[in-house]
């Protein structure tokens, strides 16, 4: 049972774990190290191994599922499934609690990011002592120091520069005070100038494997430009805080900023170096294509070794650093149960002919978070044409009972038919069909309360008849391993795949996305936007028909793009290539479209059999657009009742 664990770090810590590097591997080298002293970084070794440090870092973060939970949960991509505990439902907004600053999930991005900001201060300042650190290692620092800071400000508002010791300066004793600095003081002042160093100093190519880049600098100088180029504009008059003028201290107007992303965002388009776009968006996500071209920035992870996986291979309880975001959408497709002899009326015939495997379209399942119908039928309403709906979700899935141990060669399944390892044991289907669906009135001889169609050996479901406790998995995030031999594998270890971060691929949504907003350039947006829908439409492999699939459908893909793209066009284009990737929550707040888009959805309920769909209705508020700043940080610092209240963001 998931619990709910409250991270004890605040501002002005250090980072209780440090990592070494040798300058001269091309592969991080990582050693435990119980603290970090000032002294340490004072010394080459020490300034490499805070760099490393920063790459572990983003583990407490990505893959980190109730981080995840609270940039999907709540959007119009995914609601709350039948097991989620107060850490999902809260973030719903739907009836099943408040968020509030005890538990609001954000505190995981709080305490992670703050310890590494004062490890990259300490890199930056001491490097510059010891005059013997590239300037590319120490924009590394920059990078991260910046991508904290601009999770961070998206997150909660304005956050504090001065961390105990001065603004940006290392601090190497637990500061119990803090002030927090505007909006437009984290960017003009962090943000923007660490991420501008950053671009000019970093290399084309990676130091190290996954490495930072000019590349992925490039990308996030980009979205910081355009993200703040929307807070500026602010459309929809949402509140800040703390509060501050919607205006930009160096003078810059909003279509500056716009202008600005679209220009950095092609320039790296442009010069892509070592990266670009994969042939097929199966390609991008298939795990054995993990560390691909498109991939610019990961949370690492192997299943080589226990230590460099910072995780067992065999087990997990559920926290970070382990990557376990992809179990929160894996329904428990282990109650799926086949027959042993056609009329299989007794329970003592019935076998579990899905079990649980590690393997990408399975894994192991939580049931903590599940898509809402809109999603299925609208988001990815193209399923034929489009690729993305194919190589994002386990819509079929396949009976694997002899890896299990069961010595039977056939089952039978839907309408007493039989079935053979790998054949299709329930599938969602891509459309309702014009044959209704004959369900069962509970969970019926499934077990899960699936339906049957005429003539099907497979259990059936109607996209518009998903639930909370059945609904198609997360392929895209799910576990993958090559020591599975012939049997189950380790599907209760985290997944030992890296969790994807930043994708080339974004760059064309930035640019495009600033498009619509006024900057122009070589590319329109629609331009920009069907270079990702023409690849859309190229096949390889048919993912869930488990078969191969080499169709070229970009003509058809590209035609039906509008002739004008709107944001509502953007957002919906930003779903179908990243669903369900921890994306969503900021691109609907920093658009300000996340109540018009995501105040309701429809979903069935969490009992089987269960196949009424229902409206649900979302109280999305204005100060909802930022997190609550965490009670645990508030507990921590020395400051009277009322600075207390005032540290906090309105409405929590």
């Amino acid at each position: 049972m998931m619990k709910f664990i409250k991270n004890k770090a605040f501002i002005g810590t250090a980072l209780m774990m440090a990592l070494s590097l040798s300058s001269c591997e091309d592969i991080l080298e990582e050693q435990p190290r119980t603290i970090y002293e000032p002294g340490f970084f004072k010394t080459e070794r020490g300034i490499y191994g805070g760099v490393t440090s920063m790459y572990a870092h983003l583990r407490y973060i990505y893959g980190q599922a109730y981080f995840y939970n609270t940039t999907e949960t709540g959007t119009d991509e995914v609601t709350y499934a039948q097991s989620a505990d107060q850490n999902f439902k809260v973030m719903d907004i739907s009836g099943q609690g408040e968020i509030t600053p005890t538990d609001s999930r954000a505190d995981v991005l709080w305490g992670a990011a703050f310890s590494n900001i004062n490890t990259a201060n300490g890199v930056i300042e001491n490097a510059s002592e010891l005059g013997s650190v590239p300037d590319a290692v120490v924009a590394e620092a920059r990078f991260f120091r910046a991508f904290d800071y601009f999770m961070l400000v998206q997150t909660f508002g304005g956050v504090p520069l001065d961390l105990g010791a001065g603004e940006l300066k290392f601090n190497n004793n637990p500061s119990r005070s803090s002030v927090r600095n505007t909006v437009p003081e984290v960017y003009t002042r962090s943000i923007f100038p660490d991420l501008e160093k950053a671009v000019a100093d970093l290399p084309v190519n990676p130091r190290v494997t996954g490495g930072v880049t000019k590349t992925l600098a490039r990308l996030y100088l980009a979205k910081a430009y355009l993200t703040y180029g929307w807070w500026l504009e602010n459309p929809d008059n949402i509140p800040t805080y703390p509060d501050a003028p919607r205006t930009d201290p160096n003078g810059k107007n909003t279509q500056w900023y716009f202008q600005q992303a679209y220009d950095v965002a092609t320039a790296a388009i442009e010069n892509p170096g070592p990266f670009g776009l994969m042939d097929t968006y199966y390609d991008v996500n298939v795990a054995t294509n993990d560390r691909n071209k498109e991939l610019l920035l990961y949370a690492d992870h192997t299943e080589t070794s226990e230590f460099y996986n910072a995780s067992s291979l065999t087990w997990s309880n559920g926290g970070a650093p382990e990557n376990f975001a992809g179990w929160m959408m894996t329904w428990n497709y282990t109650n799926l149960r086949s027959g042993t002899t056609p009329n299989w009326s007794s329970t003592t015939n019935n076998i579990s002919s899905v079990q649980r495997e590690a393997d990408q379209a399975l894994g192991r399942p939580w049931t903590r978070m599940a898509p809402t119908i809109g999603a299925i039928t609208n988001t990815f309403a193209d399923k034929i044409n489009d690729s993305r709906y194919d190589g994002t979700f386990t819509t079929v899935y396949r009976g694997n009972w002899p890896k299990g141990g069961v010595n039977e060669a056939v089952l039978y399944n839907a309408n007493g038919l039989p079935v053979s390892p790998g054949d299709a044991i329930l599938t969602f289907l891509d459309e309702q069909p014009s044959t209704a669906i004959t369900y069962p009135s509970g969970a019926g001889k499934s077990n899960i309360g699936a339906g049957e169609l005429p003539g099907r050996s497979d259990f059936v479901i109607g996209p518009n008849d998903i639930s909370r406790v059945v609904y198609p998995g997360l392929w895209k995030l799910g576990p993958y391993r090559t020591d599975n031999g012939t049997g189950l594998g380790q599907p209760n270890a985290a997944s030992t795949r890296p969790f994807n971060i930043a994708k080339f691929s974004e760059l064309y949504f930035i640019a495009a996305e600033a498009a619509v907003k006024g900057a122009t350039g070589s590319m329109s947006a629609r331009e920009l936007i069907n270079v990702i829908r023409a690849r859309a439409g190229k096949w390889r492999w048919d993912n869930n028909g488990n078969q191969a699939k080499v169709e070229d459908n970009s003509a058809a893909l590209v035609a039906a793009t509008p002739a004008t793209i709107d944001i509502d066009y953007i957002l919906a284009e930003r779903s179908r290539e990243y669903y369900g990737e921890g994306y969503r929550w900021y691109d609907l707040t920093r658009t300000q479209r996340w109540e018009d888009l995501a105040s309701t959805y429809r979903i069935a309920g969490n009992n089987y059999g269960d196949h009424t769909a229902q409206t649900v209705n979302r109280n999305i508020q204005p100060y909802h657009y930022l997190r609550p700043i965490p009670q645990v940080q508030l507990d921590a610092m020395d400051l009277t009742p009322a600075e207390k209240a005032a540290y906090q963001n309105p409405g929590y």
